[in-house]
């Protein structure tokens, strides 16, 4: 089989840079897909210098990938070629385990992330989306409705559907009240689908030059959270609280501001809470702290339906892979409003 043009990390810290390898053959239930576009997400970041202590290199990251399908197995049904589809965080996963039986893929304990991962079958690495093609079991291909902007729609199916998932799950809509604290490429998304989904809405952010863009993505009001009076006022008031902020920070002022029964979502930071949950407002106002990480397939397609249908999109800033290392340090520095997504067509470039 014709080799792969990709970007890859060779060593820690190394910045993706041209390379190929040989993908491996189609299986009957596979969707082969030209990536035409692929959202770069702060995660790549991590897996290439190795903040986890888990990468593999070399490693091609990218896990929001749009593109179009060039061919098909003879058990695939529902995707021809020809068809825009996406493929998310996930490529695989056990499939008959009691979480992959629930919709819940992304919890199953043998899922196969789209890069720095091993195929279930023969074992070889997974490689991501800053390539010029993946090959994909059609069970993790969604569909792309034809109402979203591909290039757009790149960060949905990350940043999009990390957010939407625990919304979603606690019921978000209608009558309810959420923060969102942060207006990153998270913090913006989450901003959009609690307004869609009918809920008021308030940002939390540090930065008073976030306000305005806050209120622009639909925040009915915005709180600086540096500001003691403006904290005080929104103690108590919120249903849901969704915390997108990747980087250690203090939860506890913004836990005061949970109503009775009310839930802090947090889906940003992986680092140990520190410093530690203060126990007195949990325990006297019955609130709680729940994590959640994206979705499983079903969701996510429910997820893309619902921007397809509510006109949600996420704000992206077009990029040459030839500057991806630039692309990196601006992002370390929050200098992107909200997303990186790759034209891979500048890939074929390089």
């Amino acid at each position: 089989m014709t080799s792969v043009q990709a970007y890859a990390a060779q060593a820690k810290g190394q910045t993706p840079a041209p390379w190929r390898y040989e993908p491996r053959e189609p299986r009957p239930d596979d969707v082969s897909i030209e990536i035409l576009y692929c959202g770069v997400c702060h995660t790549d970041i991590h897996f290439v210098e190795d903040d986890w202590g888990m990468t593999n290199y070399p490693v091609v990251p990218g896990h929001e990938i749009i593109g179009r399908v060039a061919s098909v197995g003879s058990e695939v049904t529902k995707y021809s070629p020809g068809d825009i589809v996406g493929v998310g965080c996930l490529v695989d996963s056990c499939r008959a385990c009691s979480c992959c039986e629930r919709g819940l893929e992304q919890y199953c304990a043998h899922a196969v992330w789209t890069y720095n991962g091993a195929d279930r079958h023969d074992g070889r690495p997974t490689y991501g989306g800053y390539s010029e093609k993946i090959i994909v079991s059609e069970q993790f291909v969604v569909r792309i409705p034809d109402r979203l902007d591909p290039a757009t729609s790149a960060p949905l199916l990350c940043a999009g559907i990390t957010t939407y998932s625990p919304l979603r799950y606690v019921g978000a809509g209608p009558g309810n009240t959420v923060g969102v604290v942060g207006m990153g490429g998270l913090g913006h998304m989450g901003i959009k689908f609690a307004k869609a989904m009918g809920a008021e809405v308030t940002l939390f952010t540090r930065s008073e030059s976030k306000v305005a863009e806050g209120k622009r993505n639909g925040a009915d009001r915005v709180v600086i959270s540096t500001d003691d009076a403006q904290m005080e006022r929104a103690a108590g008031s919120l249903d849901y609280i969704l915390d997108t902020v990747p980087v250690e920070h203090d939860f506890n002022p913004y836990i005061k501001c949970l109503g009775v029964d009310a839930k802090y979502l947090l889906v940003g930071q992986l680092t140990p809470i520190n410093p530690p949950l203060e126990a007195t407002p949990l325990i006297l106002g019955r609130r709680s702290l729940m994590g959640s990480v994206i979705g499983g397939i079903q969701e996510t397609q429910e997820m893309l339906d619902f921007c397809a249908e509510q006109g949600v999109g996420c704000d992206v800033e077009m990029l040459d892979i030839r500057k991806i290392g630039e692309a990196y340090e601006r992002m370390k520095r929050s200098d992107v409003r909200y997303r990186f997504v790759i034209d891979i067509a500048t890939l074929k470039e390089s």
